[in-house]
This record gives structure tokens, sequence and C-alpha cells, in this order.
């Protein structure tokens, strides 16, 4: 019982300091290291990268991104995703991404990914068929979600490129038929189409177009909360610590950072700074020493994007109730 202690009272700690990569806004803090950072292949000479919006002091105005610690490009402060092309085929590469605030001071690198470029095939003259059954809804204000189902080749589907009224804004592997598309504008009808492209980088004709309108208003949150959020108690040596669980949110990047609140004001951050759950996510915390009292808990994560997804869920839990 003493490692599951010492376990939550340092996350408390980390989370809290906003150790493992948190953005420091502070007055004249460099801009942090941008999280959330994924590599996926899409095609045998090219390589999809995205990454989490960074917050700085006096905002960002560009990102940089690296391979193999050599900078290939630079990405407007308002898009968190780059197709780094002219690779070689079935290559290892290693990329990295660091944020330039306007001030042009460049923040520290990213954690380091890698992505593997499938290897190339002879002659292939042979495009992918087109995705099938293109659907999806609105995801709140500011989100859809997309699905479609997977296109047939006669070699292998290595992506799918996603589009927005016929402008590409995302990639992913050739084995995910969904993705959530954030970022956008309250009460506005958007169209998209899906592509799906082989090794050789032959594209398909496109699935759709699906027109889908967002919800007016502000951001309801709706499929951007985390979800069967779960809250528990469990005592050792003498204190009281507040278990929580959840389903984290699917979205069109990586979420590794949440926001607790408790009895109505924000406790703490979460914040990982290596792999974050992708699937179910859990934490604990120190809640005090008296059994017997109860408390109001929910969270939310922030989204690739840089903006908050919907709250959990509120549960209430009291501390001595051991799950």
């Amino acid at each position: 019982m003493r490692r599951v202690v010492l376990y939550a009272v340092v996350l408390l700690l980390v989370a809290s300091c906003g150790w493992a990569g948190a953005d420091d806004t502070e007055s004249g803090a460099l801009p942090g290291a941008p999280g959330g950072v994924t590599a996926t292949a899409g095609s045998a000479t090219s390589v999809h990268v995205m990454w989490n919006a960074v917050r700085a002091a006096g905002g960002v105005r560009e990102y940089e991104v690296y391979r193999d610690r050599a900078r290939v490009a630079r990405v407007p402060a308002g898009e968190h995703m780059v197709d780094v092309t002219r690779l070689r085929p079935s290559t290892t590469y290693v990329f990295s991404v660091r944020a330039r605030d306007r001030a042009g001071r460049l923040g520290p690198p990213s954690r380091e990914v890698t992505a593997t470029t499938p290897a190339a095939t002879a002659a292939d003259r042979s495009a992918p068929g087109r995705p099938g059954r293109l659907t999806g809804r609105d995801a709140g204000s500011t989100a859809v979600q997309l699905s479609w189902t997977a296109a047939r080749d006669d070699r292998k589907v290595v992506s799918y490129d996603v589009y927005q009224g016929g402008v590409k804004i995302h990639s992913v592997g050739g084995t995910q038929t969904a993705t959530v598309v954030t970022g956008l504008r309250p009460g506005t009808r958007y169209s998209f189409t899906v592509r799906a492209r082989d090794a050789a980088d032959n594209l398909s004709p496109a699935a759709g177009p699906l027109v889908l309108t967002t919800a007016p208003g502000g951001n309801d949150g709706r499929a951007t909360a985390p979800g069967a959020f779960r809250a528990a108690s469990h005592e050792a040596d003498g204190a009281y610590y507040l278990d929580l669980s959840w389903d984290v949110p699917r979205t069109d990047g990586t979420v590794t950072e949440y926001q607790v609140q408790l009895d109505g004001r924000t406790a703490t951050s979460v914040v990982w700074g290596g792999q974050a759950p992708r699937d179910r996510a859990s934490y604990s915390f120190y809640a005090g020493n008296a059994a017997g009292v109860s408390h109001r808990v929910r969270l939310r994560a922030r989204l690739p994007d840089g903006t908050w997804g919907g709250w959990s869920p509120e549960r209430t839990v009291t501390t001595g109730a051991e799950r």
C-alpha cells in the first residue's frame, strides 16, 4: 500500500507543478514544448506529423518541424500538422516539433517520435477504390465526427486523407476509419470528403461530399468530454485519496492535459509528458485526513487544437467509502 500512496503523491506533485512538458505562460517565458506529437506514414515517401497547440505569453507565431534534428518545415501558428515529403521508402525517421513565439524566441523541442515509411511498390499505378459510406454528425459547436468504410487496394491502403472544402486538413493511418475534426466555428456549414492513399501515392476517388453543420452557440462539449467517468476513494496510512478513471476523448491528436475540478473549484491539472493514455486513463490525488467527507468532482481535457473540451459528468464521492 505504501507504493500506491507514493505514486499518488508524486503524480499530484508532477501535475500541480506542470512538470513533463506543461506550457509556461508566465510573462517572459519561452513557449513550451509541443505535446501530443505523432507521426504516421502517409505513403512510401511521406509522413504526416501532428501535434497539440502550445500556449505562450504573447502568442505563438509558428511551429518548426524537425526530421532527424534538421528543420524540414515551418508551419503557421493556426495549424498543427504537416506532411513531410520526399522521403525514402522503407526508412525510419525521427521527428520533433518546436514552437516560436511572436517575439521570435524558439521553445524547447517536443519529445521525439518515429515513423517508418513502407516499401515502394514497383510500377503501381492502380489507385485504391473509393472509401465507402462516409457518415458523420456534429460533436457540439466546434467539432464533427466522421466515419467511413475501408477502401480496397490491390496492395495496401497506407492512409486516408480528410478534406474540408477541397483542402486537405488531416491524415490517418490505413487501418483507421473514423476521426474527429476540431477547431470549427459554431453554427457553420462544412463539406468533407475522404480519399484513400497507397504506398505509391496513388489517391482514390473521394468519398462524399458530406455536408455537416456544427451546433449553434457556445461549445457544449459533446463528444469531447471524458467518457465513463468514475470516482472512488481509498485510505492509505491515515490519509484519504480520490481515485478517478475515464475514457480518453477521441480527437485528431493526443490528449496530454486534463483539468480536475473539486467542489466547483479547480483542484489541479494532470499533464502527461511521456506516452499519454489513448483509451482509459486514471489519476489519484490527496483529499485530506477526515473520513466521511463528500466531494463533487469532474474533469475536462485540453484538446489538440488548444481549446478545452466538455466537462465530464459530475460525480460525488465520500472519503472512507472504499471501493
